[in-house]
């Protein structure tokens, strides 16, 4: 079992990124990898809101829904439960760092409609995980789309001092760059059996 939560961990982080494989949360990815201590603190946020969706979305799903027969509504609840911890997260960083509440500006309330944090719950359902899978699950993927940020961050910065032509400055060498890291990423297939 121990192993097993592992590569489900690893996956979630290299094999099958959100960001890198699945191609989700790409405008939050985009927006908030100018600089890195904006980038760690959303990247932290978001491996936070993921496990929580994680683990409540699979409570309400496997004790409320399925069993009542509401299945249908799955989207729409895991949705106001993603909008709920993004409030508290958000309530959270204003009290506690305001420069970070600062840095992360409009991207901090897109983490509600962030397309990896519905992901990561429906794909719970998908794989059918269990309660502790669906936690790995979550927190990897949440690590996994950190390290995108981290670092498309850290490029995007030293990009800043290198000599661009001037027809593929700004977004272009940014989407560019963000081509050439998925394909790396696709180098970890081969970490996962079969």
């Amino acid at each position: 079992m121990g192993t097993e939560l592992v590569v489900l961990f690893i996956g979630a982080v290299l094999v099958n990124n959100f960001v890198f494989q699945k191609f989700l949360g790409i405008c939050p990815f985009l927006g908030v990898s100018n600089k890195i201590d904006s980038a760690v603190g959303m990247g932290w946020a978001v491996i936070f809101v993921m496990g929580l969706t994680g683990m409540i979305c699979w409570t309400i799903n496997a004790w409320i829904l399925v069993p009542l027969g509401l299945s249908y509504l799955r989207t729409i609840v895991y949705i106001l439960v993603i909008a709920a911890l993004v409030q508290l997260v958000e309530l959270y960083l204003k009290k506690t760092a305001p420069n970070l509440y600062q840095a992360l500006g409009i991207y901090l309330p897109l983490i509600t409609t962030n397309c990896a944090v519905l992901g990561v719950a429906l794909l719970n359902v998908v794989k059918n995980l269990n309660f502790i899978q669906s936690f790995i699950f979550a927190v990897g993927a949440g690590a996994g789309f950190a390290l995108a940020l981290v670092m498309m961050a850290s490029v995007r910065q030293r990009l800043e001092y290198s000599d661009i032509p001037p027809f593929l400055q700004g977004v272009p060498i940014v989407l560019i760059t963000a081509g050439l890291m998925s394909m790396a990423f696709m180098g970890f297939t081969a970490l996962l059996p079969g």
